[in-house]
């Protein structure tokens, strides 16, 4: 989709424009907040949501939905707005909120656009950084304005793997066994505490492969575009293709992907339910 295609809002401007605007001034407030007392709610046993989480995506729902009033918007922290456009933004105002309220500065927003549910557009910002991932669909993908791609490591044994272990503890178990089975097979592994950097870096090749087993479609939105205009391949547990509502994803090269399934066939992460 290039930027002639991309949606025009009521005031003529693009969903890309509109979307880095929301993006950084949502990032301002994470940022201006990032070292003040937060209120902190547990949505789950690990899973918390902070006021600076609602303050920020308040701000990109106001924007986003001022420019384009027709869009649906699917975001973490509201209940669905379902529009009249086959256009939906999916947004995460603030990923990587345990990081953020224990005061580690890693973390970012997501905002990605949808079309009947395919991604053609994304950004994920780092408002620590001010780095700037985006991509839109057809264009490639870029990092400040400067074109990436993801790692061209085709060995197992040289990759720095990342993976976060989410919410479902059985599943994280299963992701800690498999590590543990690879070792020492590969380079090394990190665990980001944030998805969504997870993914970007795994398009911008700071790391070789990224996986995860259970994110929310806000969670992988920006990254799914942000990957394959990398050049990255996407895919889910089982092998098949990444998609917004898919909830699991191994994210590399082609040639990487493929010996990480193969290396990992019939481990229980690669096969629970």
């Amino acid at each position: 989709m290039s930027d002639e295609l991309m949606p025009v809002s009521k005031n003529g401007r693009t969903a890309m424009d509109v979307a880095l605007e929301a993006a950084r001034t949502a990032g301002s407030i994470l940022r201006d907040k990032f070292h003040s007392e937060h209120e902190v709610h547990f949505k789950g046993r690990s899973d918390i949501v902070t006021d600076v989480d609602l303050a920020a995506e308040k701000t990109i729902i106001e924007l986003l939905n001022g420019e384009f009033p027709e869009f649906s918007i699917l975001a973490e922290e509201s209940k669905p707005v379902d529009g009249d456009s086959p256009y939906k933004w999916v947004v995460d105002p603030l990923d990587g909120t345990r990081n953020y309220a224990h005061g580690i500065p890693h973390f970012c927003t997501i905002i990605a656009l949808a079309k009947d549910d395919h991604i053609v557009a994304g950004l994920t910002y780092d408002p620590v950084r001010d780095e700037m991932f985006t991509a839109i669909e057809g264009q490639g993908a870029f990092l400040n304005d400067s074109q990436i791609k993801a790692s061209e490591t085709t060995e197992l044994s040289r990759s720095l793997l990342c993976c976060d272990l989410g919410y479902v503890d059985e599943k994280a178990g299963l992701a800690m066994d498999m590590i543990r089975s690879l070792w020492p097979g590969m380079y090394s592994v990190r665990f980001m505490g944030s998805s969504g950097l997870g993914l970007a870096y795994a398009a911008a090749g700071r790391v070789d492969l990224y996986f995860h087993h259970s994110l929310m479609p806000w969670d992988v939105a920006g990254g799914l575009v942000l990957a394959q205009e990398a050049g990255a391949k996407v895919v889910d547990r089982q092998g098949g293709p990444g998609a917004l509502f898919t909830p699991s994803v191994i994210v590399s090269s082609p040639s990487l992907v493929d010996e990480f399934l193969k290396t990992t066939e019939g481990q229980p992460w690669r096969t629970a339910g």
